[in-house]
This record gives structure tokens, C-alpha cells and sequence, in this order.
């Protein structure tokens, strides 16, 4: 049997075991939505199990498993091929170790393939080009993989979106891995970003803990504090990741809006020569963990906080801001003869627009990060045409926080322009 007639058997049987357990499953939990790149979790359901159990692919030798996969996670290296590979992966347990250790993460690969993909850091010497469409009568906002809709075409992949949700006092964005589907209830919840009353701060929440050992014992530490102190109770599936500053523009000059964005969940010493970012490699949800929710006083802030109130503010004056990761945005010159403010995006932003933006590191002399590696664009966005943005991110950030990042320019900010 040849490999292609192998991958279609198993996308087969994938569809055919989906859609009998769908039906049985629909009856008792007909609000759960999957997205198409979720790979359902072992045991959710007894008739797909026991099938598959019975099926000839759960039993073959740990050899020939191997070289199959092998073979389909080498040549299935786009969408819509690289749906392949999420389906060896969806087979059953064996299965699912196997593509697991094969996959590498996009650091390593520049590839997106599960939606912990999402959460990982990008590659080092590439950016991962991507698109965001907005769609104004909805206030959505996706997330595709592609150079841009003109060239990706029907072959751009949906990897995440947003809605947009006004309130009295801020403004939220919801973030899903569907586009359908925002909320938080849902196993599609990512994270949210959301603004204070004026637009010029924003937060990131991210649905799980950060990865990194310092971070999770400080939000466990609070969440233990916070559960003591009295009676509002708080979404216990939000964690504060990231923070996001623009600078007041009180004289109303023009130019470039000053923006500042600083990663807790990062250390500064993930861009150092050697470093290396933190990388979740579950994609999972406080929910999991079955932590009672937390509680706080009225009138008292949270204690997990990390932002700065201004972009004037030294980072020394916060110590647990001492060792994030910074990130300002790169300082446009002006054009003579254009007669306005100018970056190289390599020809990945053709409209000027006071949302594009080139964000670089920014850190300390005792940092002792490589000039190199300061002047590395980190992450750009900028418009193409009317509600299309072009979107290029990299190390250390991830999907997930270079889209929330981008989702702030969206926001409306009188007192900034």
C-alpha cells in the first residue's frame, strides 16, 4: 500500500469514527464546539476508543509507525497538507506519542501544525508571515497563515481570531482558536486582551500559567494569597502575561504613535547569546488544573501585576520588570519628499497608517544583549489595503502574543494621536 493510500484510509477512518461519535456526543453536549486543528482529548469517547482499539493502524509495529509519520510530517510541510499530520496524531494514543516526538516546535521547524503551535516561540532567523482580516459589521478580527489573501487564496490557514467587545470603563478582545466560537467557557478560548478607559494601556491575559518556573510559582503564591481575602470572585483562567503602553500625545504633534511592550513571561535573557524562551509544549487551560477560584477584596488591586504605568517609567523601578523582556517601537525617519514618517517593511506594508509599527528589543547595558539582536525587527505590522494588515513575528515571541500585541493598534485612542 503506497503512502498517499495510507494517509487517505486514515483521514477516512478519522471522519467516519468523528462523525458516528459527534452524533452520540451532540445529545448530552450540544454546546461544545471543536475547531479543526483540536485534537480531541484520549478517552472522550468510549465508541471511538473501542474502535479504534479494534482498528489494524493501533497495532502496528512501533518501526513501520515510525517511518509513516516520518515520512507524512516531511512532505505535508504546508496547508491545507499539513492537516495530514494533525490526523496522525488524532489515531489513538500510540499514535499520538509518535507525532508528538516527530513535530518539532516553530523554533525549530518554522512550522505551525498543533495549536500549541500557537503558544511557542517563532523561529530565530525567519519571521512567520501571516494576515489579519477585519471585519468591521462584527468587530472580528482572524488571524491567517500566508503571505496575504490575494496570494494564499483558499490556502490560507485560520490560526486564531478575535472579538472585539466594548464596555463602560475598557475594551476586551477575545481570542479564540475558532471563529465562531469566543466563550470562555469553550475549549477554543485562548486568552483576551483588554484596555483601560482611555486606550493607552492594555493587558494580555493568556487562558494557562506561563511555562517558566519563576513566573508559575509567583502566580501560585498569589492565587493563594488571593483566595483569602474576600468575596468578588475572578476568572481563575486568566493570567496576566503582558502589558502594553502608549505614550500620551498631550501637544498633539504628528507622528508615529510611541508604543512599549513589556513580557514578564519572558526574561530578557531569552534574546542573550545562548537564552532560550520559555516553550509550553500542552496546550491546556487553568481549568485543568482544578484550582479553587480566587477571590479578592474590594478595592485592592490584584496582586499578579506587572505593568508599568507610563512609558517614562525605568524599568528599575519595578522588580519584577527588572528581568522582562522589553520591547519598544523602532523610531521611523522622515522622508523629504514623501513628506512623512517612513520604516522598511520590505515590502510587506504597502498603506501608510497610523497602526503600522516595527517593535525591537529594548534592554540595558548590564543586559548584555548583542547590538545584533537589538536591531532584529522582532515583530511589524502594517496595512495592505482596506481591513487587510499584514502581520511577521519571531522569536521569542508566539502567535498568540505577537496577534494580541497587534490586536492593541485596533483599539481607538483619542489621547494618543
Amino acid at each position: 500500500m503506497t503512502l498517499k493510500n495510507i494517509v487517505r484510509e486514515l483521514k477516512e477512518m478519522r471522519d467516519g469514527i468523528g462523525n458516528i461519535s459527534r452524533r452520540s456526543f451532540d445529545g448530552k453536549h450540544t454546546s461544545r464546539r471543536w475547531g479543526r486543528s483540536y485534537i480531541a482529548p484520549e478517552g472522550s469517547s468510549s465508541f471511538s476508543a473501542l474502535a479504534i482499539e479494534q482498528s489494524r493502524w493501533a497495532n502496528l509495529p512501533s518501526e513501520l509507525l515510525l517511518d509513516i509519520i516520518q515520512r507524512i510530517e516531511g512532505s505535508k510541510t504546508t496547508w491545507p497538507g499539513r492537516r495530514d499530520v494533525v490526523a496522525c496524531g488524532s489515531v489513538c494514543k500510540s499514535w499520538r506519542a509518535v507525532t508528538k516526538e516527530l513535530v518539532r516546535t516553530p523554533e525549530q521547524c518554522w512550522l505551525l501544525t498543533f495549536p500549541v503551535s500557537l503558544k511557542q516561540p517563532g523561529p530565530r532567523d525567519s519571521q512567520i508571515q501571516c494576515f489579519i482580516k477585519r471585519e468591521r459589521p462584527t468587530g472580528t478580527y482572524r488571524l491567517y497563515l500566508g503571505l496575504s489573501p490575494a496570494l494564499s487564496g483558499d490556502m490560507s490557514k485560520l490560526l486564531l481570531a478575535a472579538r472585539k467587545v466594548r464596555r463602560a470603563t475598557s475594551t476586551d478582545f477575545l481570542i479564540s482558536l475558532v471563529g465562531n466560537d469566543f466563550s470562555r467557557t469553550s475549549n477554543t478560548y485562548v486568552g483576551k486582551l483588554r484596555s483601560n478607559f482611555l486606550g493607552t494601556k492594555f493587558t494580555i491575559y493568556d487562558s494557562q500559567p506561563p511555562c517558566n518556573t519563576a513566573t508559575q510559582s509567583n502566580y501560585r503564591s498569589n492565587r493563594k494569597t488571593l483566595a483569602k481575602q474576600g468575596s468578588a470572585s475572578m476568572p481563575a483562567s486568566n493570567y496576566n502575561v503582558a502589558t502594553i503602553s502608549y505614550e500620551l500625545n498631550v501637544l498633539r504633534t504628528r507622528g508615529p504613535r510611541r508604543m512599549q511592550c513589556t513580557i514578564p513571561s519572558i526574561p530578557i535573557s531569552a534574546i542573550q547569546e545562548g537564552g532560550n524562551a520559555p516553550t509550553p509544549m500542552e496546550f491546556s487551560s487553568c481549568r485543568d488544573e482544578q484550582v479553587a477560584p480566587i477571590t479578592i477584596s474590594k478595592g485592592k488591586k490584584p496582586l499578579v501585576e506587572f505593568s508599568s504605568t507610563s512609558l517614562a517609567e525605568p524599568l528599575e523601578s519595578s522588580p519584577k520588570n527588572k528581568d522582562a523582556l522589553v520591547l519598544k517601537n523602532k523610531a521611523p525617519r522622515w522622508h523629504e519628499q514623501l513628506q512623512c514618517w517612513c520604516l522598511n517593511f520590505k515590502g510587506r506594508v504597502t498603506v501608510a497608517s497610523v497602526k503600522n509599527f516595527q517593535l525591537v528589543a529594548s534592554a540595558e547595558a548590564c543586559h548584555n544583549v548583542p547590538m545584533a539582536e537589538q536591531e532584529k525587527v522582532i515583530l511589524q505590522f502594517g496595512k495592505i489595503g482596506k481591513d487587510i494588515f499584514t502581520m511577521d513575528y519571531r522569536y521569542p515571541l508566539s502567535a498568540f502574543q505577537a496577534f494580541a500585541i497587534c490586536l492593541s493598534s485596533f483599539d481607538t485612542k483619542p489621547a494618543c494621536e
